[in-house]
């Protein structure tokens, strides 16, 4: 395990095994992520990366394992128990998961009104601040159904972050965007990246990765093959790490 002295651990991922019926996804996965660094996750089709991410904030229940955050193990949490672990562990969702019948700014309020004591006027101020962040100053009162599938995603990404979590998770957040709107979905990551985010960034866009991930983490076989810093990954003859720096992916079966 390759980390800086200087940079503590604020996730413990322990020996993971999670099972389907009769498909394997997870026999052992094991990771830290440290604190201020962004790990992408790589690994083929199937092979359980954002079952990692649900399992972190409880979506699903790993099988045996340990996933530590702030001295608690959260496998072992009831959904109660959970509520406020997810204002400090945010999850951007592919598709933005926006509320269809509020507008911008009153899905952004949401978690500010669920979760802090701030007044209707910090609100708004911090809504503003966040809108102009993502480049969508001045969309406060639009729907979702008016935005374009990038615009959705940055609206995403303003909500999941705007309660300041201390860990947000990435789940294929360019998935389904051109090229343009992958550089600003990724230049707004880099706006966060420049105050420090920790994040997990699971992701097929090997490209994205590299350019604002720390570390990358390989998952084969339902185990972590590979864990580095982005250049020494770069660097790795491996076959299975150039076939994932070349952007191919095996069809690898589970049994």
């Amino acid at each position: 395990m390759h980390t800086n002295k200087d940079q503590k651990i604020i996730l413990d991922v322990k020996n993971l095994h999670k099972s389907f019926g009769i498909k394997i996804v997870h026999q052992g996965v094991s990771f830290q992520l440290l604190d201020g660094e962004i790990l992408g996750l790589f690994g083929v089709s199937g092979s359980g990366k954002s079952v990692i991410l649900r399992s972190i904030i409880g979506l699903e229940k790993p099988d045996s394992g340990e996933i530590t955050f702030e001295d608690k193990d959260l496998t072992k949490l009831s959904e109660r128990e959970l509520i406020p672990i997810r204002t400090k562990i945010a999850f951007v969702f592919q598709n933005g998961a926006l509320f269809d019948s509020l507008t911008v700014e009153e899905n952004l309020s949401y978690p500010l009104i669920e979760h802090t004591q701030l007044n209707s006027e910090e609100i708004h101020q911090r809504v503003n601040t966040m809108l102009e962040l993502i480049d969508m100053k001045g969309s406060n009162h639009l729907l979702p159904a008016e935005l374009s599938g990038g615009m959705q995603k940055r609206a995403g990404l303003a909500r999941a972050i705007i309660i300041e979590p201390k860990i947000i998770l990435f789940d294929e957040p360019t998935a389904g965007l051109d090229p343009i709107n992958t550089r600003r979905f990724l230049e707004n990551i880099k706006k966060l990246k420049s105050k420090k985010i920790t994040g997990i960034f699971v992701t097929h866009d090997i490209p994205s990765a590299f350019e604002i991930s720390d570390r990358i983490a390989i998952l084969y076989h339902g185990m972590i093959y590979v864990i580095d810093k982005v250049e020494k990954i770069k660097q790795l003859k491996d076959p299975l790490v150039q076939s994932f720096i070349r952007g191919i992916e095996e069809e690898t079966q589970y049994a």
